[in-house]
């Protein structure tokens, strides 16, 4: 395994990625939250499960100041979704994946959602998306216009948990809701509770798992369970 930090300037902004090769013919993209990084737990074991399934990761260490969160959701779309494909552009120059796997939580979810999913070239990507904000009508609607297999985890307590939209999601055969009683933004237990948090984060782990073999063995798109 070749662990590769690397650096790219894109319009005179400096990026940095991590490239971590397996010799894998899959490759997993993994796009940060606002302040929730690649150490935090959901990304380290994230990490160590898709290399468990031999699969490339990539992390991208985009930085945005407070200036640039408070834009519009559509500006702020803009920025990642061209910082993000600017990377993937990169890696796919000098790497020929057979398959490509995305993976975001909350900000992270924005360039997936309201970018990439867009993409001709993705649509057989699968999709991982770790408390996606449904607050913003335009992420709930891209969402269910998509047709990607998709796996969707999220906390009951988490403020873009809306009910009605977390329904209207599950009608579609093509994504999957894990939803998890009493954990909020960051798939916590509240009130705090360590043990359960940490069962919480090894189901978690289950379920992307089983999401990735799933769908490496059958053309129908996510379980049905």
């Amino acid at each position: 395994m070749k662990v590769n930090q690397r650096t790219t300037f894109i319009n005179e902004k400096e990026v940095q990625y991590t490239h971590i090769e397996t010799g894998s013919p899959v490759v997993c993209f993994m796009f940060s939250g606002a302040g929730y990084t690649y150490e935090k737990p959901l990304f380290y074991y994230s990490t160590m499960t898709m290399l468990q399934n031999q699969y490339d990761v990539v992390h991208i260490h985009y930085s945005y100041g407070q200036d640039v969160i408070k834009f519009p959701l559509i500006d702020i779309t803009k920025i990642i979704v061209n910082d993000v494909n600017h990377i993937i552009t990169e890696v796919f120059k000098n790497h020929r994946y057979q398959e490509t796997v995305f993976l975001g939580k909350s900000l992270g979810t924005i360039p997936i959602i309201n970018g990439l999913m867009k993409i001709d070239m993705n649509m057989n990507s699968k999709m991982i998306l770790l408390t996606p904000l449904l607050k913003f009508d335009s992420i709930f609607e891209a969402l269910l216009s998509s047709n990607h297999s998709t796996l969707i985890v999220i906390g009951d307590k988490d403020p873009h948990y809306i009910s009605r939209k977390i329904q209207e999601i599950e009608n579609k055969t093509n994504i999957k809701i894990e939803k998890v009683p009493k954990a909020n933004h960051s798939l916590d237990i509240e009130p705090f509770n360590t043990s359960k948090s940490i069962t919480v984060l090894e189901n978690v782990m289950k379920r992307i798992d089983k999401f990735l073999k799933y769908n490496s063995n059958s053309a129908n798109g996510c379980d049905s369970s």
